[in-house]
Order: C-alpha cells, then sequence, then structure tokens
C-alpha cells in the first residue's frame, strides 16, 4: 500500500533534521577554525603591543591606554568571524528557502498541486524575518556583539592581572591565547570558541526554522498544522521531550492539549535539535471534487497525522543509500545484512555536512 503524503513528509523531514544538525555542526566547526587562525595573529599581536612595558613602571592610566589597543586587537580578530558566519548563514537560507518548495512539490500528487499550487519564499524575506527574531534572547546581530564583549572581557582581565602579578609578557600572552602545543586549550580565550560553536549552531537551527515557518504561512491553504518532533536520545532536553509529537496551529498554539509552543522546535533552547512536520490538510479539505483525481491521489491526501515512529523503525524502512549516510557504511552493510539492529549501534558517523553536502543527500527526496 502506498504511503499517505503526510507519512513520506515525516520521513524526509527527519532526515533533513540529521542532515541540517550535521551541516550546523560543520559551520561551527569552519568558524571556530577561523578564529584560531587569527588567535594565532593575535597572540603575535599582543606580543608587540606589550613589548618593552615594564610592570612595575605602570600606571593605571597608562594600563588603561594599553587596554585600548587590546581592544583594537579583538575586533579585528573577530570581525571577520561575524562577516563569515552571516555570509555561510546567508547562503544556507538560500538552500533552505527552496529545500521546502522542492520536498513539497515532489511529494505532494500533481492533481492535488492543480487545485492547491504551492507557493515559493524569497530567501531575502527568510533571511530578513530570522535576523529581526531574537533566539535565545538576542537577535544574530547583538550575539555577534556579545561574544565579541565577552572574550575581550576575559583578555582585559588577564592582561590586567598579568601585570598586577609582575607576569613577563610572554607569560601573559600565554594566558591570554594559550600554547600552540596545546591547540590554545590553556588560554582564557578558549572559552570563547566554545560559545562560538554553540551559537553558531543554533543559528543554523533558528535559520531553518525560520524558513520552515515562512514557508508554512505562505502555503496556509494547504498545510493545516505542525507537529513537533524531537531526537530522542540520552541528550533530549526535558523541553523537548514533553513536546514531542504534539500538534500546534501554524501560529503555535496548542491543538488537543495545553503544553506552550514557547520559541518553538530548533529554537527553544540553545543547539535544539528538534524540528517540525508540515501536516497538509486532506482533499476534502481542499474541497477539490472527487472526480477530479485518481482513487490512489485520494488516499494519498488523507490529511491524516502520521503515527509515531521511532528512530530505529524510521532508520530500518529508508533506502539503503540514506542508511549509508546516516551510519556510515560500515554499520549500514550490517544493519542490510541483519548483523546488527539499530538500537544495539545507536549513533549516526557524525559527519560534518558542507552545504553543498546537504543540497546532494537532500536531493534523493525529489526523486521518483
Amino acid at each position: 500500500m502506498a504511503r499517505s503524503v503526510n507519512d513520506r513528509l515525516q520521513d524526509e523531514t527527519i532526515a533533513h533534521g540529521l542532515y541540517v544538525n550535521r551541516y550546523g555542526t560543520g559551520v561551527a566547526r569552519r568558524m571556530v577554525a577561523l578564529l584560531n587562525r587569527l588567535d594565532a595573529d593575535l597572540a603575535a599581536k599582543l606580543l608587540v603591543l606589550l613589548d618593552g612595558k615594564r610592570a612595575d613602571t605602570y600606571s593605571a592610566r597608562r594600563l588603561a591606554s594599553l587596554l585600548v589597543g587590546v581592544r583594537d586587537l579583538n575586533q579585528q580578530a573577530y570581525e571577520p568571524v561575524n562577516t563569515a558566519l552571516a555570509r555561510e548563514l546567508t547562503r544556507y537560507v538560500e538552500y533552505e528557502a527552496g529545500y521546502q518548495l522542492d520536498l513539497f512539490s515532489s511529494i505532494i500528487p500533481k492533481q492535488i498541486l492543480q487545485h492547491a499550487p504551492l507557493q515559493s519564499i524569497a530567501p531575502e524575506q527568510v533571511y530578513a524575518a530570522a535576523v529581526a527574531q531574537p533566539f535565545q534572547g538576542r537577535l544574530l546581530k547583538e550575539w555577534g556583539q556579545k561574544l565579541e564583549s565577552d572574550r575581550l572581557d576575559k583578555i582585559t582581565n588577564a592582561v590586567r592581572s598579568g601585570y598586577l602579578q609582575g607576569e613577563t609578557v610572554e607569560q601573559i600572552v600565554k594566558r591570554v591565547a594559550g600554547t600552540p602545543k596545546l591547540n590554545r586549550e590553556d588560554g582564557v580565550i578558549n572559552a570563547s570558541r566554545r560559545d562560538l560553536a554553540v551559537v553558531t549552531r543554533t543559528a543554523v537551527n533558528h535559520m531553518a526554522a525560520t524558513a520552515r515557518q515562512e514557508f508554512a504561512q505562505a502555503n496556509s491553504d494547504i498545510v493545516k498544522a505542525k507537529q513537533w518532533s524531537s531526537t530522542l536520545d540520552t541528550h533530549t532536553s526535558q523541553w523537548c521531550i514533553i513536546r514531542d509529537r504534539k500538534l500546534y496551529t501554524l501560529d503555535g498554539k496548542p491543538l488537543g492539549h495545553v503544553v506552550p509552543y514557547l520559541r518553538g522546535p530548533g529554537k527553544i533552547h540553545f543547539c535544539c535539535r528538534s524540528g517540525e512536520i508540515l501536516i497538509t490538510k486532506s482533499w476534502e479539505e481542499l474541497q477539490i471534487p472527487p472526480d477530479e483525481m485518481s482513487s490512489a491521489t485520494r488516499a494519498s491526501m488523507d490529511g491524516q497525522v502520521p503515527a509515531h515512529t521511532s528512530y530505529a523503525d524510521w532508520l530500518a524502512r529508508q533506502p539503503y543509500v540514506r542508511q549509508e549516510q546516516v551510519l556510515g557504511v560500515t554499520r549500514a552493510m550490517m544493519l542490510r545484512d541483519g548483523k546488527i539492529t539499530v538500537p544495539e549501534m545507536f549513533n549516526d558517523a557524525g559527519e560534518f555536512l558542507t552545504l553543498d553536502e546537504l543540497r546532494r543527500v537532500d536531493a534523493s527526496a525529489f526523486e521518483g
């Protein structure tokens, strides 16, 4: 028996969510790598700035003047990161805006689309909406400013403390930037790398959620609700566990329960991996005459909410190519050959996806 439109949308949404989370991890890695390269330059410039300045001859006024130079160095280091992240997110939104349209166009029968044509959304519209909406209490621009400001505080405090303790210039620079031998993890600014990674991954999920919401609103004549879909494992937050499979209206009102939507999946907390499945109306709800479509089309466009599926069940019914993308070659072969079950091996291969790779793995959803 052919699977319904909403069942197929569920499968593809789960897969896409996995790929987006990997892509977000990859973006975070690239941003941290860029900051690492800039930090090496920061360390060299800090050596030059502090060279020859003895702590025992430094007044509070001269130290304050010196810290202005430190602020400039920090800004020079962080500005390229903010620029690179904005560029990456802009490119990603261009893809994500088109993905939703391609997905629905490939799954909803043509006989339905003749009566309820899909509306595209402009990437510029999605990006503008995303940057105008705060996530975790701040706008994207404000997060960039906060990351830079927090880092500056760490650097200036380290320099001030080093001078007050009579440390050498080399010791102060090491205190700030760490040592290459330890991958600079011993520097006070190492925490800023972790913060950058967290904000970057959250920003990617924020963009994905905004694109999905904009598409749903633009196509409210065919999309009637959305269902929260959480990745249930040992890392799942309590906020997402309690909302998994819950239905909401397109504007976030609970349907059949009282659990509030809050900011929604992908936005409810830092690094939220939850997504949502857009539920289409039935052919009857769309008021399409039954004699204008085949019986198969009527059956596929039943408007029913997809049945609950576990990660293991979902993965087991995916084509081998997708199993390989999720699990890696070895685990996928073992699963196919019946040598191991999904619960026994749980965890994906953890590859980091570039935008081109994200585009390529999603393409399978639009075939056939």
